[in-house]
């Protein structure tokens, strides 16, 4: 309470007094918080109950005020004193200890703010980066204590230096011997001893650098390290009196640097409090970005960054319940990591799970925009971590267990990864995870050489309805994504030959006679219509062709492919009888409707494709192995199998069948529109599988004319 009323008395002194140059009124602060630590005879008082608050926001005041009066770039005397005296390295030390209790708070906050509101560069300066360097190792050494908030913002502001002047990192990343002792070392301060971050546990307790002997402490020996700080003389004896712990002898060996700024925002990622988490996470997200190749090095091979993300990642995905609904995994809202603030009570559609699914999610989010906004060789580094550590360590072996409902729940979270990842590189180790490497043409009797891309293709036509439809969804997405590898490993490295051309033995008059890169007596099956009797009532007319299709151009005429075309397009529009046709009766799910998305497809993935450097035509077939039998890939082969099954189990006997249930049109476009939400669910309708069987071949077939009339478009008009 004294000292409380001593700092009003001060205050209104100092208000009376003439007003000081600002170098005197500056050392005077200084000095009243030197003075306090020789008269004090109470350390155990908080800080809050001195002067040091006020006086250390008086020197920021002063120094900011003195910035001001100058021009940009040029240090006043104030700034001077501070550097010169090394006063940041004497707040340090006082901050280290905590004396008076509060003070390590007090100090984060001045150094925050000095770094936060002076404009002058400051950080390259020795007495600055040096003590700031210090300072960082003290942040996060234990969670949830009460400078957590301090020094969250003591290592952003530091962060935000940084990625306004990346080049200022490398005085961060401090240089090491390869093993120390601690025997006979002179002049050991407690802020020369290892706090453990060297040996920074992850989630699972297990070392991240298993070279170095558990619980092992050694001593630091960065550049001019070893002495003490020089002190005032008027505070040099209270210095003395502040005790400092001794530790054990130790060993140490480390890697040749240390990049603490990255251990510490690490350590305070795993904050109980979810403010101090995520503004972690935002500081290593700066820091991963930053350009410099010294310190994307250190960060992915002297730090614990890459354990960290891929065994948290590992942890979240296992603590996922076996019973998550897959419905539930494709429907869960879109994630943010940033946002990851879920209630349970406030969430009307909560399901068992929910809140693990969503903390999975939202680290897999994190992850993949840390990897994309990350510099390119720190980004490679971590992806590829996610990959091995996570990918193939965790994910893996799920996906390739024999339990249906493990697989349907491990599929349906594959899917939503592939959904929701963004960046490039570490799509692209998904897709080797996924696919694998290979790209030679496949053979029958190597499909298996990457087992789970076997078993995820086998999975397309699973005995089981739900496996199959979830895996088929997850390659639709696959290849909706931007990446090359992914439709060459599936499909076009087995085309490239070209043998699934018809080769016939030609006549010795024609042997070399070659047109239009074709080989004379050559039948390229891609032209080869599916149906030659095709009744004339059935097909569409040229007026229907041009007004439901992107517009052609003047300058460049259809050619003479388009009698072929209409052959292609009719068969599969004719595929269904028309007694057994319910589209027409329902607005807007014409053929049109299917033009029009093919178009936006086609063009977009087009635009997608043009990055890729693809030839333009495809190769000579003089120049092509059309002896090799032609194998259209494991992919291209389930599929097909499977659509072959669609003819056999409802076009073969349909128009037999329909004829024997009673009113088969007014039910069929019932159910119609109780598929398309047009009508409420109501009574169960008898043979509503044949019935929803025949609409889905309907619109499936509706599907394939319009992709084979758009690629026909396409290639005739430039």
């Amino acid at each position: 309470m004294f000292s409380k009323f001593t700092s009003i008395l001060q205050h209104a002194v100092e208000a009376l007094a003439p007003s000081l140059p600002l170098q005197e009124d500056f050392v005077y602060h200084w000095k009243a918080i030197t003075h306090y630590y020789i008269e004090t005879s109470d350390d155990k008082a908080p800080v809050t109950d001195t002067n040091i608050p006020s006086h250390l926001e008086q020197m920021l005041v002063i120094l900011i005020q003195e910035e001001s009066e100058r021009e940009f770039g040029e240090t006043g005397p104030c700034m001077e004193y501070l550097l010169h005296h090394k006063i940041l390295e004497t707040l340090y030390t006082l901050g280290k200890a905590d004396c008076p209790p509060g003070m390590k708070q007090q100090v984060l906050v001045f150094y925050t703010k000095l770094l936060g509101k002076v404009r002058q560069p400051l950080l390259p300066h020795i007495n600055v980066h040096r003590p700031v360097q210090k300072l960082i190792r003290l942040c996060g050494e234990v969670l949830a204590t009460p400078t957590e908030n301090e020094e969250i913002q003591f290592l952003c502001i530091v962060c935000a230096k940084l990625k306004q002047d990346p080049y200022l990192v490398n005085f961060f990343l401090e240089n090491k011997f390869k093993s120390l002792t601690s025997k006979g070392a002179p002049n050991a301060t407690s802020e020369d001893v290892l706090k453990g971050q060297d040996s920074l546990s992850t989630d699972t307790g297990q070392s991240c650098r298993p070279e170095e002997p558990s619980g092992a402490s050694g001593m630091e020996h960065t550049e001019l390290e070893d002495a003490p700080p020089p002190q005032l003389d008027d505070l040099s004896t209270g210095l003395d009196n502040l005790s400092i712990a001794s530790l054990p002898e130790a060993t140490v060996v480390r890697p040749n640097q240390d990049y603490n700024l990255v251990n510490s925002l690490l350590n305070l990622t795993r904050s109980p409090d979810g403010r101090i988490a995520v503004k972690a996470c935002e500081g290593l997200m700066l820091l991963v970005s930053l350009p410099e190749p010294a310190a994307a090095k250190c960060l992915t091979q002297s730090t614990c960054l890459c354990e960290l993300l891929t065994d948290r990642l590992a942890s979240l995905y296992k603590a996922l319940p076996q019973s998550v609904d897959p419905l539930d995994i494709e429907t869960v809202e879109a994630i943010n990591w940033g946002l990851d603030s879920y209630s349970h009570k406030e969430d009307a559609s909560a399901f068992p799970g929910k809140r693990a699914l969503i903390s999975f999610l939202s680290w897999f989010d994190y992850c993949d925009q840390l990897i994309k906004e990350a510099q390119k060789t720190a980004a490679v580094a971590l992806a590829k971590a996610v990959h091995e550590r996570f990918f193939i360590g965790v994910m893996e072996p799920q996906l390739m267990q024999t339990s249906e409902m493990g697989i349907l729940t491990s599929t349906a979270l594959l899917h939503r990864i592939v959904r929701q990842v963004t960046s490039d590189i570490l799509l692209q180790e998904m897709v080797f995870f996924i696919l694998g490497e290979q790209r030679e043409p496949e053979t029958l009797a190597e499909i298996s050489r990457h087992p789970l891309r076997h078993r995820l293709i086998e999975h397309c036509d699973h005995i089981s309805d739900e496996i199959s439809i979830m895996t088929l969804r997850m390659f639709e997405h696959l290849l909706q994504k931007p990446n090359e590898h992914i439709l060459y490993n599936l499909v076009l490295r087995n085309l490239e030959e070209r043998n699934y051309t018809e080769y016939k033995p030609v006549c010795p008059e024609d042997k070399d006679v070659v047109e239009n890169g074709l080989i004379a007596g050559a039948v390229d099956l891609e032209e080869d219509p599916l149906f030659t009797d095709i009744s004339p009532d059935n097909t569409l007319s040229n007026q229907e062709w041009l007004s439901s299709s992107p517009p052609a151009s003047p300058d460049h005429p259809k050619n003479d492919g388009k009698t072929e075309v209409h052959k292609i397009v009719n068969s599969f529009l004719c595929l269904v009888p028309d007694e057994a046709k319910s589209s027409y009766h329902v607005e807007g799910t014409g053929y049109d409707t299917y033009l029009r998305d093919a178009h936006r497809q086609f063009r977009d993935y087009c635009a997608i494709c043009l990055r890729w450097e693809w030839p333009g035509s495809p190769k000579a077939l003089e120049k092509c192995n059309l002896e090799a039998a032609f194998f259209e890939g494991h992919f291209l082969k389930v599929l097909f199998d499977r659509m072959g099954r669609i003819l056999d189990q409802v076009v073969g006997d349909l128009m037999v069948r329909i004829q024997r249930i009673q009113d088969f049109t007014p039910k069929l476009l019932l159910v119609r529109k109780r598929l398309l939400g047009l009508e409420p669910e109501g009574p169960i309708i008898e043979h509503i599988t044949l019935l929803e069987g025949v609409i889905v071949l309907e619109e499936f077939c509706k599907e394939l004319a319009a992709i084979a009339f758009v690629k026909y478009h396409a290639a005739s008009t430039p």
